[in-house]
C-alpha cells in the first residue's frame, strides 16, 4: 500500500506527448504541482498547451530539460517528487535503425529514470506506460494464449530486432523496469500496458504521431480503395491518462493493468467513420481480401508484412481489462465517441 501526497510535485516524462498531455491536464486539475521533463522548455511553441493548461487549472507546472539517454538528466525534475510518472519512448513506424531509433531510447531511457528514481529519497511510486504491444506481437498470439485472451499474465515472446521492433523494444523496456524495481525496495512500480491509443490530443503537434497517422489515412483516400480486416484493440486517449492517474494515487494498486476496449477491427473503425463522413470524404467501409493485403500492404505501411498480414488479418483480437475496472475503476468510452472526436480533430486542424 503506497499512499502518495497530492501537495508533493509529480514528474512526468516525455511531458509534451499525446498520452501524457492528458496526464498533466489531469494533474493540473487535482491541484497537484507539475514537474514537466521535456527536450527543450525553451520551445515556446511545443509547450504553449501545457501552460494553457495550467493558466485553466488550479495546478502548477514547471519545466525541465531531460534527455532519456543521458544518465542524470531527470536529477533536478525528480527533485522532491513522491510519484514519477514515465512515459517518454519512441511510437514510430517510420525508423531507419530498430536498435538505435527504437530499442535504446525505449530500454536506456527506462533504465535513466528508473534508476533516477531509485537514487531519489522521496520517490514512493513509478507508473511506466508500456503497451499491450509487451504481452503480444500478433493476433495469432492471443490465440495460443491460455484462454485464448491476453492477460496481466503474458508477455511477449515472438517479436524481434527484424520482427515487430516495436513491440520488441517495449517488452524489453518493460523487463528493464521490473529488474530494477526488484533491486530496491523503496518505491514501487505500477504499470499500463495499453492497446492503439485513439482520441483527441490537447497538443496540436501530437497529430503527426503514429496514431493519428493510421487515421489520417481513413480520411485522406490513401486507403479508399478498403482497408484490412485486422484485428486490434483500441483505447481512448483519455481513458489511458485517467488509467495512470488512478494508478499512481491508488494505495493498492500493483503490478501490470491492461487499458483497453473491446477488441475491434481496422474495418469496423472505418465503418464507424464513414457511417459520419462517408460522404464528404474518401473513406473505405468494406475489407480487402486478405492475398491482396498481403501484396499491397507494405507499399502503403511498411509494417503490413507479408508474415504480419497472415497473422493478424481476419484474426480476432481479445484481451480481458477486467483488472483496471475492479482495480483501478477505470470505464471505457465507446469506440464511436473516440473515432468521431478523433476525426473532428483532423478536420478542425485541416489535416485532411
Amino acid at each position: 500500500m503506497t499512499t502518495i501526497d497530492k501537495t508533493k510535485p509529480v514528474l512526468v516524462t516525455g511531458a509534451t506527448g499525446y498520452v501524457a498531455g492528458w496526464i498533466v491536464k489531469q494533474l493540473l486539475e487535482n491541484g497537484i504541482t507539475v514537474h514537466a521533463a521535456v527536450r527543450n522548455p525553451d520551445d515556446a511553441k511545443k509547450i504553449a498547451h501545457l501552460k494553457k493548461l495550467a493558466d485553466e487549472c488550479s495546478g502548477k507546472i514547471l519545466f525541465f530539460k531531460a534527455d532519456l539517454l543521458k544518465e542524470g538528466s531527470y536529477d533536478e525534475a525528480m527533485k522532491d517528487c513522491e510519484l514519477v510518472y514515465h512515459t517518454a519512448s519512441p511510437f514510430t513506424s517510420k525508423y531507419k535503425d530498430p536498435q538505435r531509433d527504437l530499442i535504446d531510447p525505449a530500454v536506456k531511457g527506462t533504465a535513466n529514470v528508473l534508476n533516477q528514481a531509485t537514487r531519489t529519497s522521496t520517490v514512493k511510486r513509478v507508473v511506466l506506460t508500456s503497451s499491450c504491444a509487451a504481452i503480444y506481437t500478433d493476433c495469432t498470439d492471443i490465440e495460443n494464449a491460455p484462454g485464448k485472451i491476453l492477460t496481466e499474465e503474458i508477455w511477449n515472446t515472438t517479436s524481434s530486432l527484424k520482427y515487430q521492433p516495436y513491440s520488441y523494444s517495449k517488452t524489453l523496456a518493460e523487463k528493464e523496469a521490473w529488474k530494477i524495481s526488484k533491486s530496491q525496495n523503496r518505491w514501487d512500480l505500477v504499470v499500463i500496458n495499453p492497446s492503439l491509443v485513439l482520441g483527441p490530443a490537447l497538443n496540436p503537434t501530437s497529430i503527426t504521431s503514429e496514431s493519428f497517422t493510421i487515421l489520417k489515412q481513413l480520411g485522406d483516400g490513401t486507403v479508399k480503395s478498403g482497408v484490412p480486416n485486422l484485428g486490434m484493440g483500441t483505447v481512448d486517449v483519455r481513458d489511458v491518462a485517467d488509467a495512470h492517474f488512478k494508478a499512481g494515487f491508488t494505495p493498492s494498486a500493483n503490478g501490470r493493468y491492461i487499458t483497453s476496449g473491446p477488441g475491434t477491427t481496422f474495418l469496423e473503425i472505418a465503418k464507424i467513420v464513414y457511417a459520419e463522413y462517408g460522404t464528404k470524404y474518401k473513406i473505405p467501409n468494406r475489407a480487402l481480401p486478405k492475398w491482396l493485403v498481403a501484396i499491397f500492404g507494405p507499399l502503403v505501411n511498411r509494417a503490413l508484412t507479408i508474415r504480419f498480414v497472415r497473422n493478424n488479418v481476419n484474426h480476432t483480437w481479445r484481451a480481458d481489462n477486467s483488472k483496471s475496472i475492479r482495480e483501478l475503476g477505470v470505464t471505457y468510452r465507446p469506440l464511436k465517441e473516440t473515432m468521431l472526436d478523433s476525426f473532428k480533430m483532423l478536420i478542425e486542424h485541416k489535416v485532411i
